[in-house]
């Protein structure tokens, strides 16, 4: 049996001699479902999930702006791409169409070039924002991994990902650089992977040996991690490496100082150390949060930045409610 992958369009259309027009255009490189009216093109929508759908406005009984709005409603079907095919061609209609939340609006009669460029142009975007979406569940899952080792939940990972968003939107990053910081910082202790359970999981002190072993991990992360010239894994590798460095020079693995420590490593200590303060670990009961905050404001221009320490401060509202929305589960 040999399977079609060819991406599945729905066409929706009242006219007969419309849906045909577009079937001749692009039988050859879709499968393509049909549908002559809105509720009609909700039910195919939900069941088959198509990658893109091409839907008419004026249509009988639901028109072509309340399917595509009922479409961006319902979760399962939010994110396929519509495409206006109408013969309304004034600036307000379009307005309207992109307003219902379409991706693009293609007048009629129709040209056939137009029709198949527009198509393949979305299906490409939404390829990319799928390889996108598969990158950072990879990166998030591979910092959960190392977060495993030492902390059965894994939530510390998620906690410190979204504290790290809030000094760096504070600080005025934009907001790509923000985005990247959030799913960059779940990679900050993949180095983990390389230290031994004895060592991770001891639940008194080190000694000077076992903790030899233990600061190689911020070097083993960004080996991992390896080099990249920019993006998202740049500032994972950066995170991974700089995290323990403090601000006077006494951190590891390269005792940096001040702004030579990459601002992404600056970022990260604060929000690590402080939900580490205030989460329960094998060797040490959970901090208050007002102890916590209390050695954060001593250690500030010692161990962190002294001018991102007021931003985390600033907007403590907000942490608390993300500790409470993601607190440690109960063995």
């Amino acid at each position: 049996m040999i399977l079609d992958s060819r991406p599945v369009l729905l066409l929706v259309d009242d006219e007969p001699l419309n849906l045909q027009v577009l079937r001749q255009i692009l039988q050859g490189e879709y499968r393509l479902l049909f549908a002559k009216d809105g509720i009609k093109a909700l039910e195919l929508a939900e069941k088959e999930v198509p990658a893109l759908i091409l839907l008419d406005v004026m249509m009988p009984g639901m028109s072509g702006h309340e399917v595509c709005r009922k479409l961006k409603q319902n979760p399962n079907t939010a994110h396929i791409p519509v495409i206006f095919v109408t013969a309304l061609a004034e600036d307000i209609d379009e307005a309207q169409g992109f307003n219902a939340g379409a991706v693009d609006y293609i007048t009629k009669p129709v040209s056939p070039l137009v029709v198949r460029a527009r198509i393949k142009t979305h299906l490409t975007l939404v390829s990319i924002d799928e390889l996108k979406e598969t990158r950072l569940q990879i990166v998030q899952r591979l910092g959960m991994a190392a977060e495993y080792k030492d902390n059965e939940t894994g939530r510390h990972v998620i906690r410190m990902s979204h504290y790290s968003r809030i000094i760096a939107r504070g600080a005025g990053f934009s907001a790509s650089y923000v985005d990247d910081v959030l799913n960059a910082a779940p990679m900050h202790d993949i180095g983990k992977l390389g230290v031994p359970d004895n060592v991770l999981q001891k639940p008194g002190k080190l000694t000077e040996e076992e903790w030899v072993i233990m600061r190689r991990h911020p070097q083993i992360g960004a080996d991992i991690i390896g080099h990249h010239p920019s993006g998202l894994l740049r500032m994972a590798h950066l995170m991974a490496l700089t995290h323990h460095e403090k601000w006077n020079g006494t951190g590891y693995p390269y005792q940096l100082s001040g702004e030579d420590i990459p601002i992404e490593g600056r970022i990260v200590a604060i929000a690590d150390v402080f939900d580490a303060l205030t989460s329960t670990r094998p060797y040490k009961k959970a901090w208050s949060v007002d102890d916590a905050v209390a050695h954060l404001e001593v250690e500030a221009g010692k161990h962190f930045d002294p001018d991102l320490i007021p931003i985390f401060l600033n907007n403590l509202p907000e942490i608390i409610e993300i500790k409470e929305r993601w607190p440690e589960k109960e063995s």
